[in-house]
């Protein structure tokens, strides 16, 4: 693998940071995490957009423009050789000393990797995930906005780590009112008859990209009616369907919430046909990149 480091591309061996990174010492920086279908960099505008904007919302000024940006990343997807890939663009606050003053951070770094991710077995998209409402409360939009896709993720760790606790794959992440946020990588949906629900942004939850394609292709292609709107852990306890949707996980089923059965214990048939939509888009973005 070959990763690019402010300005230059290292073997991964090679590929070092600073342990005076503030990116390091602080978790000040900011990232997004991007999928490679085919070649062709999915979705590439909307996260280089909310990569700027993450940066702009913690005083971080980028040192290239996003144009540039974008080059780096779909270079580094050709350098590397991989169709189907995963991508990380990071930019940290940079090497300054062991004190908060950002004053002190002259440069900020950018660090992009190419990759593959699986971040669940083939397996568990036929299943379905076993999910808990985490003890741990979504860090509030007035401490750190969850709009804020930053380097500090102590907060999803946790709340995953809780879940892996309890023999689940995934964790809900509740805000300081009760109501559901996201979960520790992932936005979350409700499927109750035909009508999907997804909590609004003010909850508390990052506004994500594959998000944005399901609510598009839900009502494009399957024809349903899509609302955000705030709801409790207890109206996912009585769904015909739930999943949630990541960069990473792209759309996955949910089968159990709090040991609860959701609809028949498996991903339903909108899950299902939500999957086959989402898939075929990607899949056709590719082919039209590779036509160009």
């Amino acid at each position: 693998m070959k990763i690019y480091i402010d300005g230059e591309f290292y073997d991964r061996e090679k590929a070092l940071v600073s342990v005076y990174d503030h990116g390091l010492l602080y978790g000040d920086g900011v990232f997004e995490g991007i999928r490679a279908y085919g070649g062709r960099v999915f979705r590439l505008k909307e996260h280089v957009e909310r990569l700027y904007a993450s940066a702009k919302a913690i005083l971080l000024d980028i040192p290239v423009p996003p144009e540039e940006m974008s080059r780096l990343i779909t270079e580094a997807v050709r350098i590397n050789g991989l169709k189907d890939a995963y991508i990380r663009a990071i930019v940290t606050r940079g090497v300054g000393d062991l004190g908060l003053d950002l004053r002190k951070c002259p440069k900020p770094s950018v660090i992009v990797i190419v990759d593959k991710i699986a971040l669940y077995p083939e397996e568990a998209y036929r299943r379905g995930l076993k999910v808990i409402v985490a003890s741990l409360r979504r860090t509030p939009p007035d401490t750190l906005s969850p709009l804020i896709k930053s380097l500090n993720y102590l907060n999803n760790v946790l709340a995953r780590a809780e879940a892996i606790r309890a023999g689940c794959d995934e964790a809900i992440l509740l805000n300081r009112e009760g109501y559901v946020a996201e979960c520790t990588g992932d936005n979350i949906f409700f499927i109750r008859k035909d009508v999907l629900f997804t909590p609004p942004v003010f909850v508390g939850i990052l506004e994500g990209v594959t998000r944005g394609v399901a609510m598009d292709l839900a009502r494009r292609k399957l024809c349903l009616d899509v609302r955000e709107q705030v709801f409790t852990p207890t109206e996912l306890y009585g769904a015909d369907e739930v999943f949630l949707t990541g960069t990473g996980a792209e759309i996955i089923g949910v089968s159990h919430v709090d040991g609860r059965k959701i609809g028949e214990g498996r991903p339903g048939p909108v899950t299902k046909k939500l999957v086959a939509a989402f898939r075929e888009h990607a899949l056709s973005l590719a082919a039209e990149g590779a036509e160009r």
